[in-house]
């Protein structure tokens, strides 16, 4: 496979990038619908943000860090790449398929401790669903891997065309069509709106499985158990980084109902759950970057033009990250109509919510010096810390502020991995990051939000327009100080004019 270059790195970022921003916006439909049939006093939107907060934390066990352990080992090893393929896929497939074992033998006592004892296939079909996307998680590595990035933003988009069909049919077409011909709908039960959230799931993530069936045929070279032993010395501390760096972004929900007990517990839960939707465009952007920055790092190497490469799209990505949090910070008033009216009292969270996943795609970024040398460790120790900084935030604050404390603890969690990341991987394997020019452009961002927060006309009209103006000045300023990478390209059209 020929080395990444930039221009390639861009062009992978905008087939993952369409793929995941439309598919994440085909997505926004089921918040509207969700938020608009389950009542926010139910708490029904509560025990779906909490489950699927398990699952995210189980999803990143199951893998154990196989994703980035298979890029290190393909790329150091290009031409047994299918050996090292499939024993990873066997591998993750295998503590996957083990795992849903115990979880159905042990269902009962698993369920009364998470408090879903009157609901156990709730727990169970996640556990399917996160067992097959853990599987699915190598093949989808592997696509990455081979540069088919039009197949895999397809079997992506794939998904989300049918989980919205079949939620539109369970939420829309099948109460009418039970009202006017019940002998077709005996099936349907309105009262188990939470359990059909989680059927479509596994229904549509087990047809996805059916796209990997070309992809299958390399599992016949089996397991290497030598190089199971090499993968796993090298995963381990990945695991752990795994598990802190998620639970950096879901602990705050898989703590909030003991936290907060009872049905009040739960309807904070969802209104926190819902607004934090709103707030995903940053981990839009993020992951379709992170599909296509991780080959591109990994193919690079360490250097010097690769670490300079490094820089200049850490900077980048910051410029365009910023821009996407003053875009949704200034038209909150139209986005907000993504949730129902009921979940609107949680809106303030959505500035700090994206400010938080911001700090964590610069902790990304700067999470390569130690993945490519090797010594991941240290992303454990970083990630444990951060995590450690937020969930005592989340347990001294939430009693006391609810879920503000829970968006407060994102940003001092992420805060904390990156100055730590920065200036240990600053002595042990320098990038030249502009930090100067970063900061910079974080200070001017937070400014012209301030200035949208101290100046809020009382006419949506004069409101939009006055938020519309900060944003085309932060381009302005961009435009004026990034002229060295639009001029070029200004110069080059005008000649061929």
């Amino acid at each position: 496979m020929a080395q990444y270059s930039l221009k390639r790195l861009f062009s992978d970022t905008m087939i993952y990038g369409v793929s995941s921003i439309v598919g994440r916006f085909l997505n926004y439909l089921l918040v509207p619908l969700y938020t608009y049939k389950i009542a926010a006093s139910s708490g029904g939107y509560g025990v779906v943000t909490e489950l699927y907060a398990y699952t995210a934390l189980m999803l990143v066990i199951l893998t154990f860090g196989m994703e980035t352990t298979f890029f290190y080992f393909a790329n150091n090893n290009k031409s047994r790449a299918e050996h090292v393929f499939s024993t990873s896929a066997l591998t993750v497939g295998g503590v996957s398929g083990l795992f849903v074992v115990l979880l159905a033998l042990f269902l009962q006592p698993i369920t009364q401790a998470m408090g879903y004892a009157t609901h156990p296939e709730y727990v169970m079909m996640m556990g399917c669903v996160v067992a097959l996307d853990a599987f699915q998680a190598i093949f989808f590595a592997w696509l990455r891997f081979k540069g088919q990035a039009w197949k895999f933003a397809a079997l992506k988009l794939l998904f989300i065309v049918c989980n919205i069909a079949l939620n539109l049919f369970v939420f829309l077409v099948a109460p009418r069509l039970g009202q006017g011909h019940p002998a077709w709908m005996s099936w349907y039960n309105p009262d188990w709106q939470v359990g059909y959230v989680f059927a479509v799931n596994l229904i549509c993530t087990a047809g996805v499985t059916l796209g990997f069936l070309p992809e299958m045929r390399h599992l016949r070279h089996g397991i290497d158990w030598p190089t199971v032993k090499q993968m796993l010395r090298y995963t381990w501390p990945l695991l752990l980084l795994g598990i802190a760096g998620i639970l950096n972004q879901v602990a705050d929900k898989i703590c909030y109902r003991h936290l907060v007990p009872g049905p009040d517990g739960e309807v904070q839960l969802g209104i926190y759950g819902a607004c934090v939707k709103i707030a995903m465009i940053m981990a839009m952007i993020t992951q379709a970057f992170r599909y296509a920055y991780e080959p591109f790092v990994f193919g690079g190497g360490r250097s010097r033009e690769a670490k300079e490469s490094q820089a200049a799209v850490m900077k980048y990505f910051v410029i365009f990250a910023l821009l996407a949090f003053l875009v949704v910070m200034a038209y909150l008033d139209i986005f907000k109509y993504v949730i129902d009216s009921g979940y609107w009292e949680g809106l303030r969270v959505v500035p700090i919510v994206m400010m938080a996943e911001i700090l964590m795609s610069v902790y990304f970024n700067l999470s390569f010096w130690y993945k490519l040398s090797g010594k991941t460790w240290w992303g454990a120790i970083f990630s444990a810390v951060g995590c450690a900084v937020l969930l005592a935030v989340n347990i001294v604050g939430v009693p006391r502020w609810g879920y503000m404390a829970c968006a407060w603890g994102g940003v001092a969690g992420y805060g904390v991995c990156v100055l730590l990341s920065y200036f240990v991987g600053r002595r042990l394997n320098p990038v030249p990051y502009n930090v100067p020019t970063i900061l910079a452009y974080f200070l001017l961002a937070l400014v012209l939000y301030g200035l949208t927060v101290w100046f809020k006309p009382q006419a949506l009209g004069w409101r939009l327009a006055w938020n519309t103006l900060m944003v085309v000045l932060y381009v302005a300023v961009v435009l004026w100080q990034e002229k060295s990478l639009w001029k070029p390209l200004l110069q080059k059209i005008k000649n061929r004019t």
